[in-house]
């Protein structure tokens, strides 16, 4: 197909982005914007030439000038609108979370793989110059075996009312981890706590600390409550460790070749005495500054020709969907380690 047809279902937070993204991909004809509110879809197809708003989603998925809809609407009508764009014959990109539970991203999974269409999950910052980076400084062995990994995210944030602060911005993270961790350090187990200091009915402040295969392990927080905005992620391997700050536009990764060295001996004693601390060179590499959800188009556009299997297809969402599922049950258990068995693809 010379442009893929593609219509963005929701016009609401982060539709106008994807609106935008798929108006000026030279790969994309933006056909429809759809809306339960004509006037909020109307607003953003007034620019673009050729595209359509309606509040009707039949309209769109009769179109068979639409190849692929993108879904940005609240999670928990997320398995509805897939299930019927797929049925319909349409490949489909669809926000986080992939939707309101396990069992309802593994139907989507099974209607996409028995239609033989591409249901691919925007883990936007999987696509982003640094994540990319993360990913192959971890594949190459740069930082040796991982050890653990350290993540915040936190701002004065939109407090939400149909879901806690671990499964609106938690996602971004795991996500992360998923896309950038070899499979020798896949999650195994949750622990969640969390915090409503403020009486908002969902928890505000919320912590995960994940076990990963080979006894290493990571934490993220995440908060709605911070005055001051914080993204950060730390990696620490055997050889180097690597800090990612995307908040700091001229410097977001820096590689530290700085560690903890211990001595081979088998007795304990003498091994703890022969610990020593590496302190070498600081790197940092010359990163792109393209848009992420830009790469994103890109990858849903290669998937809808055939051209490859997009890297966040409908299973990395569901391994995301299972930790946030066993953080819920760890929240209600006193924050209980719970144990995790993730969905498998390319892993």
């Amino acid at each position: 197909m010379d442009k893929v047809g593609i219509a963005v279902i929701g016009a609401g937070y982060w539709g106008p982005n994807l609106v935008r993204n798929v108006a000026f991909n030279p790969s994309t004809d933006l056909r429809w914007v759809c809306d339960i509110q004509t006037a909020s879809a109307e607003r953003l197809t007034s620019t673009f030439a050729g595209a359509r708003a309606t509040s009707d989603l039949r309209q769109v998925l009769d179109d068979p000038d639409v190849h692929a809809v993108a879904i940005a609407t609240p999670a928990a009508t997320h398995a509805e609108l897939a299930i019927e764009a797929l049925t319909a014959g349409k490949h489909v990109l669809i926000e986080k979370p992939i939707a309101a539970s396990v069992g309802e991203a593994e139907k989507m999974i099974a209607v996409a793989a028995d239609a033989g269409l591409t249901l691919m999950c925007d883990h936007t910052y999987c696509y982003s110059p640094s994540v990319r980076h993360i990913r192959s400084v971890i594949e190459q062995g740069d930082l040796g075996d991982i050890l653990f990994v350290d993540s915040v995210r936190i701002n004065l944030g939109l407090v939400q009312s149909d879901v806690n602060v671990l499964w609106d911005l938690a996602p971004h993270d795991l996500s992360i981890l998923d896309h950038v961790l070899p499979t020798e350090r896949a999650v195994t187990a949750v622990a969640a706590t969390g915090s409503d200091p403020i009486g908002a009915g969902q928890e505000c402040v919320g912590h995960l600390s994940l076990g990963l295969r080979g006894g290493s392990s990571a934490h993220v927080h995440v908060n709605w409550l911070s005055p001051t905005k914080v993204r950060t992620m730390i990696i620490g391997g055997t050889d180097r460790t690597l800090v990612w700050d995307d908040l700091n536009p001229t410097q977001r990764i820096s590689i530290f070749d700085r560690g903890v060295d211990l001595g081979s001996a088998a007795d304990d004693v003498v091994q703890r005495s022969r610990i020593s601390y590496r302190i070498g060179d600081v790197t940092s590499p010359a990163l792109p500054d393209t848009e992420a959800l830009s790469a994103v188009i890109d990858e849903l556009v290669a998937a809808v020709r055939g051209e490859r299997e997009p890297r966040t297809g409908g299973t990395s969402g569901l391994r995301v969907l299972q930790i946030l599922e066993a953080s819920d049950t760890s929240l209600r258990t006193g924050g209980v380690s719970v144990d995790v068995m993730l969905a498998e693809d390319q892993r």
